[in-house]
């Protein structure tokens, strides 16, 4: 069988791994201890500019006026904290974080910090940008969060984000990163395979044909060494 085809319907499939919901998810060593993007500042060596392949100062200054940046799994929120800085007094910057801080101090009057899962937090507004650094990897349903936030970027925003489709997986364990890399191009995503990224600019409603069953924590490291999560889904009817 092809690797990126799900089981065949009406064949019982074979035992894949447990799968965890949301909440055990939440509390597993691999999402709770995460310390991927805790650190990383808005440019230099361990930066935002350089994981996103661009500065996203650049992206918001081009806005006409009020710019603003949702960051999602924004860790310790240092990115944010410095574009505060360089932006108008006007702008808007949402770090949105399971954990959030863990050195408590004071936000700049254009920052909110938010402590919530990303897989059932949605803003009231759109965004001009909206990123995830790293932040996919420990996220369950990948696919359902990367359409929802499709539809909170505004009509000339920018979305950013790492994503690994050795990941995402069909019920049995078998690999689906083809199938979904397939149906985000389809949906107007961009996906670099070399720098393991996707794009999508204008924000948008839209649904992929993937049903999330459940999650899997013991999944192993991903590309980037780290122990990451194993997404599960089957084909929406």
């Amino acid at each position: 069988m092809p690797p990126d085809l799900p089981p065949p319907s009406g064949s019982p499939p074979p035992p894949g791994p447990r799968l965890l919901s949301g909440d055990e998810l939440e509390r597993s060593s691999v999402v709770a201890n995460n310390t991927m993007n805790r650190e990383r500042g808005l440019v230099g060596v361990n930066s935002y500019a350089r994981e996103l392949g661009q500065d996203p100062l650049v992206h918001l200054a081009s806005r006409p006026a009020a710019p603003s940046w949702l960051d999602l799994c924004s860790g310790e929120g240092r990115a944010l904290r410095e574009a505060a800085g360089a932006l108008p007094a006007d702008a808007v910057l949402t770090g949105v974080d399971l954990v959030g801080p863990l050195v408590p101090r004071p936000s700049p009057p254009t920052l909110e910090e938010v402590v919530a899962s990303v897989d059932r937090w949605a803003p009231a507004r759109t965004y001009d940008l909206v990123t995830c650094v790293h932040g996919l990897h420990y996220v369950g349903d990948q696919l359902g969060l990367l359409a929802r936030a499709a539809s909170w970027l505004a009509p000339d925003g920018l979305l950013l984000a790492h994503f690994d489709p050795h990941s995402v997986r069909w019920a049995d364990g078998s690999a689906a990163g083809r199938a979904a890399v397939s149906a985000l191009r389809a949906a107007g995503f961009g996906y670099s395979a070399r720098h393991h990224r996707l794009a999508l600019r204008g924000g948008r409603s839209l649904a992929l044909p993937f049903r999330y069953i459940g999650a899997d924590p013991a999944a192993g490291p991903n590309y980037t060494g780290q122990p990451a999560v194993g997404s599960h889904y089957e084909t929406r009817a």
